[in-house]
């Protein structure tokens, strides 16, 4: 059993991320995520914002930033060259 778990990860190994290839390379599919923001709100948008500490919030610049330049977010607004922090996922495997 453990010898077919291996061959199939082995087989599949493409659809898998890695530190050159951090999305996998899974081709022909298309990810939307919809957000709930009608009313009433689900109980995690009810909560209120929380600071986080500097290293914690440099750490999340870093990872949002690294998502940005893959293309997986993108800012929105209505002035996207200013900092923001409302991001939406736009992610096509294609």
């Amino acid at each position: 059993m453990k010898e077919n778990l291996i061959d199939l990860l082995f087989k599949y190994k493409n659809a898998f991320s890695t530190d050159k290839e951090p999305l996998g390379a899974i081709i022909g599919h298309e990810v939307d995520i919809i957000l709930n923001v009608e009313k009433p709100y689900p109980p995690l948008l009810r909560r209120p914002a929380y600071l986080a500490s500097p290293r914690a919030r440099e750490a999340l610049e870093v990872h949002i930033k690294e998502l940005m330049e893959l293309g997986v977010l993108r800012k929105v607004g209505h002035n996207e060259k200013v900092e923001v922090t409302n991001y939406t996922c736009h992610y096509n495997l294609e």
